[in-house]
């Protein structure tokens, strides 16, 4: 497990720093990065999530269960995080990011960690996780990004980019589609799997791009913090709703997987778009996608031995 996991890591560190070098190096214009953040918000992404759902195998597979230990786990440590918030020395944008930086996960690498674990059981149950996890972390995000980003939204914008929010439109989408039995037609189904593969390199350049170490000493507290709720907080409370709700075996190591994943790429575009830290967002997500190498097969280690696992 603790090779799959590396080798899962390996690239997205790669493509981050490819990021950082191309643009200290000016490879590409500055207008590039922009302008690329928002193609991956607004089309890459969605494809990602569109094609992923609605194209999932679901049968014999704990779905509710896992969809009710995921969503429980992430309300409850979300909720923890903003009780949290005055004993944080940090503005309200900065806090945009260690939310994110606490609740999001990199679905790109859980996807592949699965697969590798559990073949195509892994990859339905890593589906089902991206439909649980990623409308409700959305949701949270664009709520705390009203309430605390530098963007400010009255009740009527708060929900207006709930529901025009592409990532969340995407995953209802796609859950429609997995839902009715439609799926997608024939001959879109390998453009929308094009658009959504192209998200993952493009979304980690970004990501490097964005990184600015001369300012690395201002992110050690938020990126503690952060690192703490994702990789320590958020197994953990899983592991508990587990265990309430009866979860086990392959969907209850996936569930968990999936919780200890590093924050995602999309969220740095998210910080861009909605008035956060986004030069501290990157920092966050670069850092625990480096300690992830030795934090996520340690947490799950531990996590197995005491569930029995």
């Amino acid at each position: 497990m603790t090779g799959a996991i590396l080798l899962a890591l390996l690239p997205v560190i790669l493509l981050i720093a490819l990021g950082y070098w191309l643009r200290r190096r000016a490879f590409l214009q500055q207008a590039f990065w922009p302008q690329a953040e928002r193609l991956g918000y607004f089309v890459l992404l969605p494809s990602l999530f569109l094609h992923g759902l609605a194209t999932a195998r679901l049968q014999d597979l704990p779905v509710w269960s896992l969809v009710g230990v995921l969503v429980s786990a992430t309300l409850v440590v979300a909720a923890l995080v903003v009780a949290a918030r005055p004993l944080m020395r940090i503005d309200g944008p900065a806090f945009t990011s260690v939310f994110q930086g606490g609740i999001r996960f990199n679905n790109y690498v859980g996807v592949t960690v699965a697969a590798g674990l559990f073949g195509a059981q892994g990859i339905a149950l890593a589906a089902i996780c991206n439909a649980a996890i990623v409308p409700t972390v959305n949701i949270l995000c664009v709520l705390v990004f009203a309430r605390f980003g530098s963007a400010r939204l009255s009740a009527r914008g708060i929900v207006r980019q709930i529901l025009t929010n592409p990532l969340v439109l995407a995953c209802a989408i796609g859950i429609a589609l997995q839902a009715t039995g439609l799926g997608l037609p024939s001959g879109l189904e390998p453009a929308i799997r094009a658009l959504g593969a192209a998200s993952l390199p493009l979304g980690l350049l970004c990501v490097g791009a964005a990184l600015d170490f001369g300012t690395a000493r201002s992110w050690l507290g938020p990126v503690v913090t952060s690192s703490a709720v994702k990789f320590l907080l958020m197994p953990a409370a899983t592991l508990l709703a587990a265990s309430a709700l009866g979860l086990s075996g392959p969907a209850l190591l996936t569930a968990l997987l999936f919780q200890a994943m590093p924050t995602a790429s999309s969220a740095y575009i998210l910080a861009r778009q909605l008035g956060g830290d986004a030069p501290l967002m990157a920092g966050i997500t670069a850092t625990q996608t480096v300690l992830a190498t030795a934090a996520i097969p340690l947490v799950l280690a531990v996590l197995m031995a005491v569930s029995g696992l």
